[in-house]
């Protein structure tokens, strides 16, 4: 059976950490999911990726030190990392996030929900989404096979 996706999830709070971990695992496909606790962690990350980038990277907009828009200016401003889905993560509703958002490159903008049900029905259709039903250019080291090929 194949593997249902790889994820990079960069969120600074433990709480949110545990209950995505929690929405992964409810979905019943398990994606492989690589966690950083900070903007900084996550770019350690991406850069010693051994050659295996993650289908998505999950990023929470509001941590210290160094915030999600920063990350996101990071990641695409690398050549190698410029075509990675970003879904940036936030309980911001605020216009003004979700316009730097985007306007910096990222994929998606993802509100999380207060309620528990909600916040793992909304994390399991986005992992869902991004690790099974999108399909992306191939990438080094990506999941696509050279033999993979569109018509």
């Amino acid at each position: 059976m194949q593997a249902s996706g790889r994820i990079l999830l960069v969120d600074d709070n433990p709480n949110d950490l545990e209950l995505a971990m929690i929405a992964f695992e409810k979905s019943g496909r398990s994606p492989e999911v690589l966690v950083a606790r900070s903007g900084q962690e996550a770019l350690r990350v991406l850069r010693q990726g051994e050659g295996r980038l993650p289908d998505v990277v999950m990023l929470d907009l509001n941590m210290p030190q160094m915030d999600g828009l920063s990350v996101l200016s990071a990641i695409r401003s690398q050549p190698d990392l410029e075509g990675l889905p970003v879904v940036m993560l936030s309980t911001s509703r605020e216009e003004r996030d979700i316009r730097a958002c985007y306007e910096r490159g990222a994929s998606a903008y993802v509100v999380k929900p207060v309620e528990f049900e909600q916040f793992l029905t909304t994390l399991s259709a986005t992992s869902d989404f991004w690790t099974r039903l999108n399909e992306h250019p191939r990438r080094g080291g990506g999941r696509r096979s050279a033999e993979s090929s569109g018509g």
